[in-house]
């Protein structure tokens, strides 16, 4: 399964939202610097909760001011609401590269859309600190795209890496890390 192949199929943002939302996506857009933005976006999401536009608005919001762990939230919520759609477990723990073949047969750019939103999520864990939790959905990014299309190899060392060393930190003075 090759994960940059979905020409001519539709994305998550083209999918319509509501006038009222289209409205309030704007707005905050427009006041992104002011408190009202944020405002904006979540009366978004209380009115079209599960719409993929709107989660990534809040998500990238947050992001941007630096709100990692609300950013997170946001992402496994949108993790979860695409697994649904494309009959995969919602537990991102569960999934197999088996489900995900099944999977791009209803939808190739959602599949990869999954998989990156788990690769930001991961990134967020990694920066909040817990290099451990990174890890585990590195690794399981890696288990599932076997080709590192969507070039996962080098967070996936970084957190390894975090992660022995911490490991060994908590080892004691008896053991000693080298840098190769």
């Amino acid at each position: 399964m090759d994960l940059l192949d979905f020409d001519g199929e539709p994305m998550y943002f083209d999918e319509p939202v509501s006038p009222e939302v289209e409205r309030l996506l704007e707005e905050a857009a427009e006041g992104y610097g002011d408190d009202t933005a944020e405002d904006r976006l979540l009366l978004a999401y209380f009115l079209q909760p599960e719409h993929l536009t709107v989660l990534v608005s809040l998500y990238r919001y947050f992001y941007y001011r630096h709100r990692y762990r609300e950013a997170l939230i946001t992402a496994d919520r949108a993790i979860a609401l695409t697994a649904a759609r494309l009959d995969l477990p919602t537990d991102w723990h569960d999934l197999r590269e088996a489900d995900l073949g099944q999977s791009v047969l209803i939808s190739m750019s959602l599949t990869r859309f999954l998989l990156l939103a788990l690769k930001g999520s991961g990134y967020l864990l990694f920066r909040l600190g817990d290099a451990a939790g990174a890890l585990k959905r590195f690794e399981k990014i890696a288990e599932v795209d076997t080709s590192d299309r969507l070039g996962i190899g080098e967070l996936h060392a970084m957190a390894r890496s975090a992660v022995t060393r911490s490991e060994l930190e908590c080892a004691g003075g008896n053991v000693r890390y080298f840098k190769g």
